[in-house]
């Protein structure tokens, strides 16, 4: 397959939307972008908008994308509808949801009104029962995911070559946080269920970003939710929220162990996932070529501080980055 420049794939975008809604006047404007190679762009010109998504086959096929929206609405999740595709040439059209994300409007005053609509979706999403061919989030994920904090944040971003106690240290505690999530009840797992991937609509939060969803750790989904990439809360709200979760699960008929064990394995599970995020944003910037992601960087030492400390099991972590790692970090940002 040839791969269209930017122009030629913007052309065939436009052409495509205008074939597609009847209407040859109909301009796109830029909506979002996503870390990958995704585009989003909403429709001028016409009543009620619309959005397209821009998937360049060569790059992001749009098939898994498909299939895993299908499986959450048919499980009562609120998910885009798809009104037209065009799955060879990678473009969707989709219903405008509007502009903000739930990350956007969420404040102090109705953050519990929120995070209670996304934990209802949440549920719903680790309810459904998946087909068998749905990966799991076991040991190879895990792997790879451990491999990118240590390849991208530790040795291309912070130029540094682990000593051996320090590699050793690293390895210990990435086997024990591998351990700790292989162990848990398997459900449904988004892998990146936060605020900024919620809509805020009536009859949801809709859930966007859904694509790589695995059977994974139960305690993944609410971690990543309450201490979000791109937005912190004090720890008293997150541990009330986890609890709130928690309850709410057991409704549910959800197979979470007790509060005491849920919340060690949400710690847990929020370590990993911030080691690898910063590992992701690290990859952004030397790969991609997308700097702005690294910037949440210490919001990610402050999560590591708040948790790794209450672990002895963790101590190998807590002497790297204090020893080692976050040195380093605050001399290249010094």
């Amino acid at each position: 397959m040839s791969i269209p420049t930017t122009d030629a794939r913007s052309s065939l975008r436009l052409h495509w939307a205008r074939a597609t809604l009847g209407h040859a006047t109909l301009g796109l404007q830029r909506a979002s972008t996503d870390a990958g190679f995704r585009s989003y762009w909403r429709t001028q010109g016409s009543t009620p908008s619309r959005i397209v998504m821009d998937s360049p086959p060569d790059q992001e096929d749009v098939r898994p994308w498909l299939r895993m929206r299908d499986l959450l609405e048919t499980g009562g999740v609120r998910v885009p509808q798809v009104l037209a595709r065009n799955i060879d040439q990678g473009f969707l059209l989709l219903e405008d949801l509007g502009g903000p994300t739930v990350a956007q409007v969420i404040d102090a005053n109705n953050a519990d009104a929120h995070i209670d609509a996304a934990i209802t979706q949440l549920i719903r999403l680790q309810s459904i029962t998946l087909p068998a061919d749905v990966p799991a989030f076991g040991e190879a994920l895990l792997q790879r995911d451990a491999g990118l904090f240590e390849d991208w944040f530790i040795g291309k971003h912070l130029g540094i070559s682990l000593d051996c106690a320090d590699a050793e240290r690293l390895q210990l505690v990435q086997r024990r946080l591998l351990d700790n999530a292989l162990a848990q009840a398997r459900v449904p797992t988004h892998r990146d269920f936060m605020l900024r991937n919620l809509m805020p609509v009536t009859d949801g939060p809709a859930v966007l970003d859904f694509q790589d969803l695995v059977q994974g750790p139960i305690a993944y989904d609410p971690v990543s939710l309450l201490r979000d990439a791109f937005l912190s809360w004090p720890e008293p709200c997150v541990s009330a929220w986890l609890a709130h979760y928690h309850a709410r699960a057991i409704r549910a008929g959800l197979p979470v162990p007790g509060l005491a064990k849920f919340q060690r394995d949400a710690d847990w599970c929020g370590v990993q996932r911030h080691l690898k995020i910063l590992g992701i944003f690290a990859r952004l910037q030397h790969r991609d070529g997308k700097p702005r992601y690294l910037a949440d960087a210490p919001r990610f030492f402050a999560y590591l501080d708040a948790v790794v400390p209450k672990y002895r099991a963790l101590d190998p972590l807590h002497i790297l980055l204090e020893r080692t790692l976050k040195p380093a970090f605050i001399r290249m940002t010094a």
